[in-house]
């Protein structure tokens, strides 16, 4: 299990997300850990404004009350089809839910969900709700897809998202598989980023070019129209 190295980190927070690509770092998701105690595992923990990460038993039918007073509006129900008769979205009517059938095995393919979970949460946060990510135990599938998201976001390699993760939740433990499928997302979250900047870039261009060939052509109009 990889754990929290605070020299390290120092140096990390100092090197990554520096581009303008990416948003800012929340204070809150760099704010030094709390003491952990073995129960707080049992509760969901915010990671960053609007997006939590917990157990299935912070989503349970005897936590509604709490749901509403975090403000949860959506929630991401990670389990497999043998554990649906006991992880289920129980309240369809009050929340959004997404499920999804991943296995925590080191050959599950979990690296096809980063982009549907980074919509969903993007789409929570930027209505105002909040969202909640859980599996089982809140320990492997969820933190991986948690990671990812972060990963994506604010432009930072896996080992610095699942550090500033674990000092929200420390009994994260993403197995082996999906830390390899984290690896392997870096560089292709990073290129279909600069992919899109680079459209972007192309697009601002054209615009602009359009904007001044409609400025030369006014003034080549008020000329001809002063010549005759």
């Amino acid at each position: 299990m990889m754990s929290v190295d605070s020299n390290k980190n120092q140096d990390q927070e100092s090197n990554e997300n520096t581009s303008e690509e990416y948003p800012i770092i929340p204070n809150l998701l760099l704010d030094r850990p709390k003491e952990w105690t073995y129960t707080m595992r049992r509760c969901m923990q915010k990671v960053i404004p609007g997006l939590y990460i917990g157990p299935y038993s912070a989503a349970s039918r005897s936590k509604l009350e709490s749901l509403l007073e975090h403000g949860i509006t959506h929630i991401i129900c990670v389990r497999q089809d043998i554990e649906a008769h006991f992880i289920r979205p129980n309240f369809p009517d009050k929340f959004k839910y997404l499920v999804l059938n991943i296995a925590d095995t080191i050959s599950e393919n979990i690296i096809q969900h980063f982009k549907n979970v980074k919509e969903f949460i993007d789409e929570g946060i930027n209505s105002g709700g909040q969202v909640l990510v859980h599996g089982n135990a809140g320990i492997s599938r969820s933190s991986a897809l948690v990671i990812a998201y972060l990963m994506e976001t604010y432009g930072l390699s896996r080992t610095y998202a699942f550090t500033l993760l674990q000092r929200k939740r420390f009994c994260i433990n993403p197995n082996s598989g999906f830390m390899a499928q984290l690896k392997e997302y870096e560089p292709i979250y990073k290129a279909q980023g600069t992919l899109r900047n680079n459209q972007q870039k192309s697009i601002k261009e054209r615009g602009k070019r359009t904007i001044h060939q409609m400025n030369i052509g006014r003034v080549e109009d008020r000329t001809n129209t002063m010549d005759s």
